[in-house]
């Protein structure tokens, strides 16, 4: 045998040594347990640390009634009975609610769902060690469905959740979900992060949502979804049910999202979130492939608002914003959660892709204006506004109602009870376009149509992006 067919031979038995050795290493990592000390491990000591933070959450609401029966407070007996249909009696009846919450400070600072406590009247927290205290509402966010409370723990250190990087989660990433679930008590129940980002949940406004396959259940809202290093990953928020219980589908809010939360209303009490001033939509095969795209990715750009922060930094319509700080975003809910996470005052890195090339700006975190200013004023007089609040839309209060931005006009925000407006059955979120052939812009313009002596009024109203005309004769 010659010299060079001998190393050949010897090298390619190193090869396959190699390659035998590892597969053993393969082996030695994912095999079954061999001894009774690996058969008995356990989550118990992370149970121990992170159990006494989950809290246990009781809410009364007190409905104040006049009438016997459910039927003499609907409009329609009201409108032909008048006001003073039923006895006339005060009635109230006390209403219970149940979930969970989380201790994330040690001073007493509680993070919960903003369901589970609105419109409580009195909140009631039951710790671990069976001990209840009232709480106070800091600051509640119905666009997240997150609330924070406190409560006072009379100069005691409390046992807390430091809140963690949810972006540090991977699907399959064991994790545990505490809550009180049905009203049984504290339960704990195990499972993997089954998906992250979920946008199309529909649950809250500003949807991105880590899916789980732990058992979560009704009460379990506000409880603790906890990670392997034990600290808070997400405030379980919903589940998908058929029947009420749980079928391995359960949605949690993001940490990230609860920290950026937290910082805003423990902040003077109000959450003021960063506005962008531009929107899209997510990339289809065919948009990707006409942009020449590798693949569908990233949030094509449809609106940009004029003097914006966006239009400041240089994006553009037609633009595909790729990343934000270096994270994905792959549909305009995942654009929005990315920069409502991140804090009024300072930049953001945007990467998005133009004419065949990627390139990067910076825009500024700055707060929506409010501009035109609100004006909000509760119509009155012979007409059918009155009794009717109304203000001017901008981006300011487009995002505290969590509506369109680049909604123009004025807006119905709400309805004094019994009034005119009421009767007539516009909605609150109606937006008032035009009365009599006259645009409504502003609502000085409302106020001088409607003080017009008339007998008729054509309104047009925009609601839920449907355009609504009707005649109201006097």
């Amino acid at each position: 045998m010659g010299a060079s067919k001998y190393f050949r031979r010897t090298a390619f038995l190193a090869v396959v040594l190699l390659a035998v050795a590892g597969a053993v290493a393969d082996a030695k990592e994912a095999r079954m347990p061999t001894s009774r000390a690996e058969l008995q491990l356990s989550f118990a000591p992370l149970v121990e640390k992170a159990a006494p933070a989950v809290v246990n959450i009781y809410t009364r609401k007190v409905q104040r009634s006049r009438s016997p029966s459910p039927l003499f407070d609907d409009p329609f007996f009201r409108r032909f009975f008048g006001e003073g249909f039923g006895l006339g009696v005060p009635r109230q009846r006390v209403q219970n609610s149940l979930g969970s919450g989380v201790i994330v400070r040690a001073d007493g600072l509680v993070v919960t769902n903003h369901h589970v406590i609105k419109g409580a009247d009195q909140i009631t927290l039951v710790l671990a060690d069976r001990r209840e205290f009232d709480a106070n509402l800091v600051g509640s966010d119905e666009r997240t469905d997150l609330a924070v409370l406190r409560f006072d723990a009379g100069g005691e250190t409390m046992p807390f959740l430091r809140p963690g990087d949810s972006d540090a989660l991977k699907v399959g990433d064991l994790v545990l979900a505490i809550g009180n679930p049905f009203g049984v008590g504290q339960t704990v129940t195990s499972g993997i992060v089954s998906a992250l980002a979920r946008t199309q949940v529909g649950i809250a406004d500003l949807s991105f949502f880590i899916q789980t396959d732990a058992a979560i259940n009704p009460g379990n809202s506000g409880g603790a979804l906890i990670g392997m290093d034990g600290t808070l990953v997400g405030v379980n928020s919903a589940i998908y049910s058929k029947s009420g219980g749980s079928l391995g589908i359960g949605f949690a809010i993001p940490a990230n999202m609860v920290t950026s939360v937290i910082a805003g209303v423990t902040d003077g009490g109000r959450l003021i979130r960063p506005w962008l001033g531009a929107q899209g939509q997510g990339v289809t095969a065919e948009i990707a492939s006409s942009l020449g795209l590798d693949r569908p990715r990233g949030v094509l750009v449809n609106k940009v608002f004029s003097d914006g922060p966006a239009d400041r930094a240089g994006l553009r319509v037609g633009d595909v914003v790729l990343a934000v700080n270096g994270k994905a975003v792959d549909d305009d809910e995942a654009l929005r959660f990315r920069v409502a996470t991140l804090s009024v005052g300072g930049t953001a890195e945007f990467k998005a892709w133009r004419r065949g090339r990627e390139y990067r700006l910076i825009v500024d975190l700055v707060a929506a204006p409010e501009d035109p200013p609100s004006e909000v004023t509760e119509l009155s007089g012979a007409h059918p506004f009155s009794g009717v609040t109304v203000a001017n839309m901008s981006p300011a209060l487009a995002g505290e109602l969590g509506m369109n931005e680049f909604e123009v006009g004025v807006i119905i925000l709400q309805m004094r009870r019994g009034s005119t407006g009421d009767r007539l059955r516009f909605l609150v979120g109606d937006m008032v376009t035009a009365v009599n052939g006259t645009e409504i812009e502003l609502v000085r313009h409302l106020k001088a149509v409607m003080a017009k002596p008339v007998k008729r009024w054509r309104i047009t109203i925009r609601r839920q992006g449907k355009t609504l005309s009707r005649v109201i004769e006097r």
